[in-house]
């Protein structure tokens, strides 16, 4: 039989812990985001539909984006036990120099769209946690503003080719009288990519006011208040604006660059100079041979060329073919510590997150970015403990199985041979 007994006054009281009522609405809805997922709820709630889908979606058919993420959840871990890792370092010396952590933040276009801090949220972020920052082209920060937000730390440029090549020649020299110390020339963006979010939106930079817009503005007054009384969103380095994005971006980009345009950069950039935006072996060992600093592994998040290949997939085949001394980073469906861990133990020197860092920074500003980082550097030590590692160095291949759901087939004449 179970004993019972009138209960205990005193031991009642020591069961009520009632938290302290938190009456920051932004910080009681971060602290509630546990998750990268969590912060992309919680800026899809926040955010109108036209600025949102033009964040989260991606292009065609959006294949590409759903099966890098997918790529990442099919990871196997394999740890160690009786190993002890109390502590963890997360740090990495990266193209010449210093990241606490094993990622930076990648470039995004019309940052200031998502939310009108912008690049100077995640400038300032980036700053906060040691890691890199990266500004897009096609920024609404200049690149002096973003230099101003984070003058001490890291500061990466990311170049795009225009048509009119005296625009890039002078956005380098910009960036290197600043003092970024990275170049990421990007060769994924002939032309835009089919972003068809964006066209049944009738999205348009700026944004249009519609009686569409408007009645789905209704329940975000703060994101259309911060719009209208606040500078103008626009390039902060081009003066072309007006149209939908792939419009803008067929105007900007040249389909013709090549191997030339790299040689002039290289002349003027005095700086480490990577290629963004390299889908195959063959020419990650091209470029190496060609003396660049490093690639990034990339399919411009789902953006461009639907179906293209998955850089985490490419990853390992990559690394086998240029070496241990060549840099090589990855972006594109990074959503969780554990992913960066993965692409670690696979090969890669580094990552980038993009839309990560929207999500927090639709969320809740320079305080949602820095929630993005808490989260990831969360999950990562976390997964290095559980796996028995100190160090980023320690992480192996033996500690990941990519799981194959997409088995390539070769093809022989009339048979199909499943590799």
């Amino acid at each position: 039989m179970v004993q019972r007994q009138v209960p205990n006054p005193a031991e009642l009281l020591d069961l009520m812990k009632f938290k302290k009522p938190e009456f920051n609405g932004r910080k009681r809805r971060l602290d509630a985001a546990l998750t990268i997922d969590d912060l992309r709820t919680i800026a899809k709630r926040r955010t109108p539909k036209a600025a949102f889908d033009y964040t989260d979606g991606a292009a065609e058919g959006e294949l590409s984006l759903t099966r890098a993420r997918q790529a990442f959840q099919d990871v196997e871990f394999h740890p160690g036990i009786l190993r002890p890792a109390p502590s963890v370092d997360t740090s990495v010396d990266i193209l010449g120099g210093p990241s606490a952590l094993p990622f930076g933040i990648a470039p995004t276009g019309f940052t200031r769209l998502m939310q009108t801090e912008g690049e100077v949220a995640g400038a300032g972020a980036a700053a906060a946690a040691g890691i890199p920052f990266t500004l897009s082209t096609l920024g609404t920060t200049s690149i002096e503003g973003v230099k101003a937000a984070n003058p001490h730390g890291r500061n990466w440029f990311q170049l795009y080719v225009m048509r009119d090549r005296e625009i890039s020649y002078e956005l380098t020299r910009r960036a290197a009288a600043a003092g970024f110390d990275t170049l990421q020339f990007t060769v994924d963006t002939p032309v835009a990519g089919a972003r068809l979010r964006d066209k049944r939106n009738g999205f348009s930079i700026p944004p249009q006011l519609t009686l569409g817009t408007i009645v789905n503005a209704i329940p975000r007054p703060w994101w259309w208040y911060d719009f209208l009384t606040t500078p103008k969103l626009e390039f902060a380095s081009l003066s072309t604006t007006g149209g939908t994005v792939g419009e803008l971006l067929d105007a900007a980009m040249d389909p013709t660059i090549s191997y030339d345009d790299l040689a002039v950069i290289r002349d003027i950039w005095p700086g480490k100079i990577v290629i963004k935006g390299v889908q195959n072996v063959e020419d990650s060992v091209r470029l190496r041979d060609a003396g660049v600093d490093g690639i990034v592994l990339s399919n411009h998040g789902g953006r461009q060329l639907d179906r293209a290949p998955i850089p985490f997939h490419l990853l390992p085949e990559v690394r086998k073919a240029v070496g241990d001394d060549f840099t090589v980073m990855i972006d594109t469906g990074i959503m969780n510590g554990a992913d960066i861990v993965a692409a670690v133990a696979l090969g890669a020197d580094f990552t980038l997150i993009g839309r990560a860092y929207l999500y927090g920074l639709m969320a809740g500003g320079r305080a949602g970015v820095d929630r993005t980082i808490e989260i990831l550097r969360t999950e990562i030590e976390r997964t290095m403990r559980l796996l028995g590692v100190a160090s980023l160095a320690e992480l192996e291949p033996s500690h990941v199985t990519q799981l194959t759901r997409l088995v390539p087939v070769t093809r022989t004449g009339s048979d199909a041979v499943v590799r």
